[in-house]
């Protein structure tokens, strides 16, 4: 199991596609987008929780804002979420990354593909289940994964709920507001 910590990071700073990486390292297309859920799910959280949250809900000492350069606020989530995505792309990543929802405030955060829409609608009907397919997009095959996003606080209901351009106005805690989906190359 040591030797897999290893070989993990090593093939990813090679630079090797996430099917040849999951093959060379023996993991599956569907652990490796599960792992990756779980890093880029735990740091969104942490920022909402003690940053956001904490900062203008509990101790009122700054505002979060979708306009958080102009307002000299605090960025929001998923504003946070898209520059890593953005980032993590630049950097050459293989895979990627987004935030999408059935209601985007966003409008560039709504599914395009019918991979990104079945699993949409899949996580919101099936609170706390993922959705995994494959796809061919550009002629590449890839593995997609959908994993539901959840408001954690209230921060992100007031949010959304009082958005001038969310078409969805009724959040509640623990609702399912979009998914994060995770897309690897399985062409290597």
């Amino acid at each position: 199991m040591k030797s897999m910590k290893v070989v993990v990071p090593v093939l990813l700073l090679a630079g090797l596609g996430a099917g040849a990486l999951a093959s060379a390292a023996g993991i599956t297309p569907q652990s490796m987008a599960d792992a990756l859920h779980m890093v880029l799910d735990t740091d969104r959280t942490v920022y909402t929780k003690l940053i956001v949250n904490r900062l203008q809900n509990e101790e009122k000492v700054i505002k979060a804002s979708e306009h958080w350069k102009e307002d000299k606020a605090l960025v929001l989530p998923a504003q946070m979420f898209r520059a890593g995505a953005e980032m993590t792309h630049d950097k050459g990543a293989t895979f990627s990354y987004s935030l999408l929802s059935l209601w985007p405030v966003n409008k560039q955060n709504k599914a395009r593909t019918d991979a990104e829409k079945q699993g949409l609608q899949y996580v919101v009907d099936n609170k706390g289940k993922n959705f995994y397919a494959e796809e061919t997009l550009g002629g590449k095959k890839y593995f997609t994964a959908v994993y539901p996003d959840y408001a954690v606080v209230p921060a992100c209901v007031t949010c959304h709920n009082g958005h001038k351009d969310s078409p969805k106005k009724d959040f509640k805690i623990g609702d399912v507001m979009g998914a994060v989906v995770i897309r690897l190359p399985l062409d290597g």
